[in-house]
């Protein structure tokens, strides 16, 4: 599969040819939702969540109570994608070996004993680090080196991870009792934070019929690891009109309380705003939406679609904003409609 690149540097005849590669691309997107749509029961907009940010190469937190197939979600997605999947599940006692590798002490045939690297299950195209809040910060912070510059060290030896790699953390919104909240440092680390809602009564009944027998339905695989390569270096030829780049940059220097463009309630309710991280996340997921809807080019309306995982984990309330009820939730409401 092969897809457009340069497109405002080529003649009319190519860009018909061009036309017909973006065509592909919207197909394949299409069959992918499907594919998906065959296993998860509604949470649409998750999935078209997951999959801009999987397009984007940015990282996702997801927040949800148990039971709501997060794990699943990740796990499907990996599998129609073609992509490998791995999981860890974080308690107090993970260690950073258990997540990065080590070296372990072999004897060989011959008698010679030499240290030998194991890898850990961060060596994976799709990692789903669950409930990452339960283990402490030292154990966290193997992850950021993973996640930023795509490798890991081990005993003075670094070691490039394969492309594509994401990671989708979890976390539970309810229970606090023995865990580590994230620092702001390895938040903003997250692409996106995505929040998963409970079903409908309609969702809800089709998840019992479709999980009631003895067998799950399976998705097809559609893709493969160099295939998603491709999809994801085809979001950065989605062109961006002028003044969306100027809506990026107003909403997110709006977020700052000392902002002189910053709303009053922005100034009352808020202690940090977002920082150009946010712009860049902002600028990359809209062009993502943009070609999963088919679209030629960015529009504002993008923005609007994206600005709440993109902003909800870089905006820290202050007292007034705790004191008075006043959540992350309903500061970006006020935002998306100013936009």
């Amino acid at each position: 599969m092969e897809f457009p690149t340069n497109y405002f540097m080529i003649n009319n005849e190519e860009q018909e040819s061009v036309s017909s590669d973006w065509e592909r691309i919207r197909a394949v997107v299409a069959s992918v939702r499907e594919e998906a749509a065959k296993v998860i029961v509604g949470q649409a907009d998750v999935v078209d969540q997951m999959l801009v940010s999987l397009l984007c190469r940015g990282h996702c937190l997801i927040v949800g109570v148990p039971g709501l197939a997060k794990t699943l979600l990740v796990g499907t997605l990996g599998r129609i994608l073609g992509l490998d999947f791995k999981r860890i599940q974080f308690t107090p006692d993970l260690m950073p070996p258990d997540i990065l590798g080590s070296e372990i002490l072999q004897t060989s045939a011959n008698g010679s004993r030499a240290f030998e690297y194991v890898p850990g299950p961060v060596f994976t195209n799709l990692l789903l680090a669950d409930e990452i809040n339960r283990t402490p910060p030292k154990t966290q912070a193997a992850l950021l080196e993973a996640m930023q510059e795509k490798q890991v060290t081990v005993a003075g030896k670094t070691r490039t991870l394969a492309e594509p790699f994401i990671v989708y953390a979890t976390q539970n919104p309810l229970e606090h009792e023995g865990t580590y909240p994230l620092p702001e440092a390895q938040l903003d680390r997250f692409f996106f934070q995505i929040l998963i809602k409970y079903p409908d009564a309609a969702q809800e009944v089709e998840i019992l019929r479709r999980t009631g027998g003895l067998s799950m339905p399976e998705p097809e695989v559609l893709l493969d690891a160099e295939q998603v390569i491709a999809l994801q270096n085809a979001v950065t030829e989605i062109p961006v009109p002028d003044h969306v780049y100027e809506a990026i940059v107003r909403l997110v220097q709006s977020t700052r309380p000392e902002s002189s463009s910053a709303p009053d309630y922005i100034r009352s309710y808020l202690a940090w705003g977002a920082g150009p991280r946010a712009s860049q996340c902002l600028l990359r997921a809209a062009r993502a939406l943009a070609l999963l809807r088919g679209q030629t080019s960015v529009s504002v309306e993008e923005v609007r679609e994206v600005m709440r995982p993109v902003l909800r984990h870089r905006l820290i309330p202050n007292y007034n904003a705790t004191g008075e009820g006043v959540s992350v939730e309903d500061i970006l409401g006020r935002l998306q409609e100013s936009l």
